[in-house]
C-alpha cells in the first residue's frame, strides 16, 4: 500500500490525469458532434466514394483510432508518406500531423479530403458540394445551425473538430492516479517508477504523455531517413529529422511504430529509444514493467 501511495502521489505530481473535456468542448453541441461524426463516417466523401475518415483512424468496437498498418492507403491505393496516428485525445494536441503543420482541429480538418494521398478530392469547393447534394445532410444543418442551416466549409470545420473533440479515452491509469490506489499491480507500478525515473516524460510530458511539442531523432536506424520531418513544412535547416513527440497515451493499441511506421514491437521501440537516449543496459524484466505500465494507458473500452 505505501509503494502505491508514495507512486500515484508522484503521478499525480509529474504527470497528473486525463480531463473529461478537451479544450474547447464545452462550447460542443450534441447535433455539431453528430454532424461531425456522420461527415467522419462518410465514404461519398472521398474521391472514388469508397473511403472516409473512419477508413484510417477506425474507432468502433476495439479500434483505437488507427489502422494499424505502416502507412495508410489512399483512395485509389496509393501509399502513404507517414503512419497514422491515432486520433483518441487529439483534442488535447497543440501539434497535428508528424511534421506539425496545423496547430487546431479546425485547421487540420479539411486536409485529409483534399491531400492527393488520401481521399483526393480535386478541392473543397468539391467537398462541399457533395455534401450539399446529398439529402441526408440537410436536417443534420437544420438541427445544428437553426438560425442559418447554410452548408459551407466553416461548419464542416466546426463539426468535425468538434467530434474530434469528443474523442476522450479514459484508462486504467487515470483511475489510479484519481484514487483508486489498489488498481495497479507490483509490475505496473515498477514500470511507472521506471518511467519517470528514466525521465520518458521529459518528451512524453503532461498527462496526455506527449503530443504537444517535437524532438530530434538523429538517429538513422530509428526511422526512415529520407523523410526529413519539420524541415519539409519549415524549410529551416535545424527542423531537418524533427518530428512530433506522440502521445503514448493508447500505445500499445497503436502500433506500428515511428512516423514511417517501420517498427512492429513495442519492445523493440523501448530498447531502441532506451539505447538512443539513455545507452543504458535495461534488463528484461525492466522492459516487462515498462510494457505492462503502458498497457495501463490504454481505453478501457480497448483491446489488450
Amino acid at each position: 500500500m505505501s509503494y502505491a501511495l508514495s507512486t500515484q502521489e508522484k503521478a499525480k505530481l509529474q504527470i497528473g490525469f486525463l480531463p473529461d473535456q478537451s479544450p474547447g468542448a464545452e462550447n460542443d453541441s450534441k447535433e455539431l458532434i453528430q454532424l461531425g461524426n456522420k461527415i467522419f463516417r462518410d465514404i461519398n466523401l472521398s474521391a472514388n466514394r469508397i473511403q472516409a475518415c473512419i477508413t484510417c483512424h477506425p474507432l468502433d468496437g476495439r479500434s483505437a483510432g488507427m489502422d494499424r498498418q505502416s502507412t495508410s492507403r489512399g483512395t485509389f491505393g496509393q501509399l502513404g508518406k507517414r503512419n497514422t496516428p491515432t486520433i483518441l485525445n487529439i483534442g488535447f494536441s497543440s501539434v497535428l500531423f508528424w511534421d506539425g503543420r496545423r496547430t487546431t482541429l479546425y485547421e487540420q480538418a479539411i486536409d485529409p479530403f483534399v491531400n492527393p494521398l488520401e481521399m483526393s478530392l480535386p478541392s473543397d469547393t468539391e467537398l462541399i458540394t457533395r455534401i450539399q447534394n446529398d439529402p441526408s445532410y440537410q436536417n443534420h444543418f437544420s438541427n445544428t445551425f437553426p438560425n442559418d442551416p447554410t452548408i459551407n466549409l466553416h461548419k464542416v470545420r466546426l463539426a468535425l473538430s468538434a467530434f474530434q473533440r469528443s474523442l476522450v479515452s479514459k484508462s486504467k491509469f487515470d483511475d489510479f492516479v484519481k484514487g483508486d490506489i489498489l488498481l495497479l499491480n507490483k509490475q505496473e507500478l515498477d514500470g511507472l517508477n521506471l518511467f519517470l525515473d528514466l525521465g520518458c516524460n521529459n518528451c512524453h510530458s503532461g498527462f496526455s504523455f506527449g503530443g504537444n511539442g517535437f524532438a530530434k531523432l538523429e538517429d538513422e536506424t530509428l526511422y526512415n531517413p529520407n523523410d526529413f520531418g519539420k524541415y519539409e513544412v519549415s524549410g529551416n535547416t535545424n527542423d531537418r529529422f524533427v518530428f512530433k513527440v506522440p502521445s503514448l497515451r493508447n500505445v500499445f493499441l497503436t502500433g506500428p511504430y515511428f512516423h514511417d511506421g517501420s517498427v512492429s514491437s513495442l519492445r523493440e521501440v523501448i530498447i531502441r529509444m532506451n539505447s538512443y537516449k539513455k545507452n543504458q543496459t535495461m534488463d528484461n524484466s525492466e522492459i516487462e514493467a515498462l510494457i505492462a505500465f503502458l498497457k495501463t494507458l490504454s481505453d478501457r473500452t480497448k483491446s489488450n
